[in-house]
């Protein structure tokens, strides 16, 4: 039977007490053998062992957990996808389209609107201040998840701004632009670089997840957004989950899987199959177009660690999967017959 290994640093025993239980049963219901690796750098060699064994490795681990990050995975992943795992998502694709820079790498699609990438401290000291001057920005770190290193700034004039944490709505802080570049500037080799993105005025009307398996919408999340917005005690409701069918986001659909898509795939010079097996994109609503209609403003691509998701995802992955071992069996040599 061919194994597929689902890695992630959880510690459940099995896939019965594991967020990926419904993921193991999508891939049992095709006739593959899920396997559970539970990565730890102490035990690198096991893990590599594994997933030699496997035709595939789903990997669920985010750029920073617990103070500890990916690379000793990231090589352990390029050696087995050299030896022919399949590897979703490879940590080359990763560094393509799971960082906040292909929000500036892919403007000219259009999704991303007023996007800028920083890499170094002297690109964020000379043109941030700039775009300052044009409204509020939205300052994201390159890698990161979960709103760490996202700030909306503002600038108060005066060489003064005031500057609210994603992961702290509980106050607004007010100082000056050079302390807060300073600081930026301290961490930027480390977290790989800054993004900036004009901020959305309609952020309160919430954010819509489009979960993506390949090129084809898996489903839909949507919750209201408070990150940014100005402190208040009113909590962030859940996310709510729907189907790709759900008839609210259509024109949002077929946006993803028949323009933004392929586009991302030409600008970033990636094939269908280097699509993560699982990948979303959170967008926010952007000014209503000239007919009244609304538009969308991507803000993320989540590639690393995507979950939870809409109950029909796995199915979604599962199939994804299947067709992509098959493709590989028949160019194989000698496959196909």
């Amino acid at each position: 039977m061919t194994r597929i290994a689902v890695v992630s640093r959880d510690t459940t025993p099995d896939f019965g007490s594991s967020r990926f239980r419904a993921v193991a049963e999508a891939l049992a219901a095709r006739g593959l053998e899920p396997v559970l690796c539970c990565y730890d750098e102490a035990r690198e060699a096991e893990s590599e062992r594994l997933l030699g064994d496997c035709a595939a490795a789903l990997v669920w681990v985010n750029p920073e957990h617990e103070g500890r990050f990916r690379a000793g995975l990231d090589a352990l992943l390029r050696r087995v996808a050299a030896k022919g795992v399949l590897v979703s998502a490879h940590p080359d694709v990763i560094d393509r389209m799971g960082v906040k820079a292909v929000l500036a790498a892919t403007r000219e699609i259009g999704w991303s609107g007023d996007a800028w990438f920083y890499p170094t401290a002297e690109t964020l000291r000379r043109e941030l201040p700039a775009r300052l001057a044009g409204g509020p920005r939205v300052l994201k770190q390159n890698r990161g998840q979960s709103g760490l290193g996202v700030w909306r700034v503002e600038s108060l004039g005066g060489g003064c701004v005031r500057v609210v944490a994603a992961t702290d709505r509980s106050r607004a802080r007010e100082c000056a632009l050079d302390d807060f570049l300073a600081e930026r500037c301290l961490e930027i080799d480390r977290v790989g670089g800054f993004v900036d993105q004009a901020f959305q005025r309609r952020l309160s009307d919430g954010m819509i997840r489009c979960y993506m398996s390949g090129r084809r919408l898996a489903g839909f999340g949507w919750q209201k957004v408070r990150a940014l917005l100005d402190p208040d005690a009113e909590p962030t409701p859940p996310r709510t989950y729907s189907g790709a069918a759900d008839p609210r986001f259509q024109g949002l659909r077929r946006q993803i899987e028949d323009v933004w898509t392929p586009e991302l795939l030409r600008l970033l010079r990636l094939s269908e199959d280097d699509l993560p097996l699982l990948w979303d994109a959170d967008f926010l609503f952007g000014p209503a177009d000239a007919d009244g209609r609304d538009t969308f403003v991507l803000c993320e691509i989540n590639v690393c660690s995507v979950s939870p998701m809409p109950a029909e995802t796995p199915e979604v992955i599962a199939t994804t999967l299947t067709d992509r071992l098959a493709r590989r069996l028949a160019a194989a040599p000698g496959g196909g017959g």
